[in-house]
């Protein structure tokens, strides 16, 4: 081993920063000091239809009235509610009824005289001289000769959807950065919009890394690379474009290379060689390309991450334990893909549970344990309590990848922390749930 090689290894991680503090320098790197609003990786416009998850660039406000028209809120007739005056059950108005202008199950009349009626449809557009609607129950059709009778008083206004009840042309609908949901996308097409300006979608190039990891059928000493699949499939569920590298071996060169390659993209994310060892080989080739903002976090498992700045792009090196990788990828990858959209990452839901048994951690360190959840049996507990019970799994053992893969959700003991002792109440976080 050469005396640097030994040097690194002996000395491990002397300081480990806090995940908040990690976090708060990663964003300043990202950031920099960019205004409130600002979209980093810049702004597109795209069609609604294809705007779904997508984050919106500026403010919207409502381009026409929704209804843009006065329509009928009930099946039933169009009338002047003046008409209607007196009537009831026992004594019943008898007004005309008005012949539709075209053809058709749904067609109607474009006006009515007094003392007429135009049947209408929920949705149709209320007839010229119409102020009011009465329901279909509540009138007796005289076809044969014609004529309607009306058993209720109206008043005006009543049963009709005015212009702008839903929306109003020029309101406020929604601010800039908010992440369009499919019912987002009808309200919009409905006040006017065939496209929206939105962020660009940020760029992350997944380098996985490791002489030992292979694609296909491994042999002795040799494992199947899965940490860069589940990074590049994290990062397009988080709304980014991700592309998957081919694995890279451990050698300085060819590492620098990988990283130069993708500094085109807004991020670099690597796996495996982020440690101390003889072979964790990325701190040092990121710090000669850019600078190492940390390296060394802590929380378990995953506490050997190195994140950089290289060429003002972030270059995450995420460690090669199956769930430390992930744990990192949720704790750091997640945020900056926000951050370059121009907003922060929402909370994940949560399940409330009692927890079955302690959960040990170092004060200090944030753990990361995961659990599954089954539900209490019995009705003895009080309305206030839990209905699931969280049975950790593991809060070690960063290799085993099934320990997250098989669980339900991850309970987070924070840095102040000395564990959790068995029969509290904690918020199961389901990570995997909220884009």
């Amino acid at each position: 081993m050469e005396g640097a090689d030994r040097e690194r290894t002996e000395a491990g991680f002397k300081v480990r920063t806090p995940v908040d503090e990690a976090r708060r320098i990663l964003q300043e790197a990202v950031v920099g000091d960019g205004e409130e609003g600002d979209v980093p990786c810049g702004t597109e416009t795209v069609d609604v239809d294809r705007a779904d998850g997508r984050v919106l660039a500026a403010p919207v406000e409502s381009a026409r009235n929704v209804p843009h028209y006065e329509r009928a809120a009930m099946d039933g007739y169009a009338v002047r509610a003046a008409d209607t005056f007196g009537a009831s059950e026992r004594s019943p108005e008898v007004l005309r009824i008005a012949a539709p202008d075209g053809e058709g199950d749904h067609a109607t009349a474009d006006r009515i005289e007094p003392d007429t009626a135009a049947r209408v449809h929920t949705g149709s557009a209320l007839p010229e001289g119409a102020d009011a609607v009465v329901m279909i129950e509540r009138v007796t059709e005289r076809e044969s000769v014609g004529e309607l009778e009306v058993e209720d008083a109206l008043a005006e206004g009543e049963n009709v959807a005015p212009v702008g009840e839903d929306v109003e042309e020029g309101q406020h609908l929604y601010d800039a950065g908010h992440r369009l949901r499919p019912s987002d996308l009808g309200l919009l097409r409905s006040a006017g919009y065939g496209s929206v300006a939105v962020a660009q979608q940020p760029t992350v190039g997944v380098v996985p890394t490791g002489e030992e990891l292979v694609a296909g059928d491994p042999g002795p000493g040799e494992v199947i690379e899965t940490n860069g699949l589940t990074v590049s499939r994290l990062a397009q569920r988080w709304g980014a474009r991700a592309t998957y590298r081919d694995v890279v071996t451990d050698d300085p060169e060819s590492l620098r290379v990988a990283i130069q390659r993708d500094l085109t993209k807004d991020i670099v994310v690597t796996t495996g060689g982020s440690s101390v060892g003889e072979r964790d080989l990325l701190p040092e080739v990121i710090d000669d390309l850019g600078e190492v903002l940390v390296h060394g976090v802590g929380l378990k498992p995953g506490h050997p991450v190195c994140l950089g700045i290289v060429q003002d792009t972030p270059v995450l090196a995420l460690p090669g334990y199956p769930v430390a990788c992930i744990v990192n990828a949720v704790q750091f990858l997640r945020p900056v893909l926000r951050w370059l959209e121009g907003t922060e990452p929402d909370p994940h839901p949560t399940t409330r549970a009692r927890l079955e048994r302690k959960i040990p951690s170092e004060p200090g360190t944030r753990t990361f344990a995961r659990v599954r959840l089954e539900e209490r049996g019995g009705d003895d507990s009080g309305p206030d309590e839990p209905h699931y019970e969280a049975i950790p799994t593991r809060a070690s053992g960063s290799g085993v990848l099934s320990s997250v893969a098989l669980a339900d959700g991850w309970v987070v003991v924070d840095d102040d922390r000395e564990g959790i002792p068995a029969g509290e109440t904690v918020a199961v976080e389901d990570w995997e749930a909220h884009p």
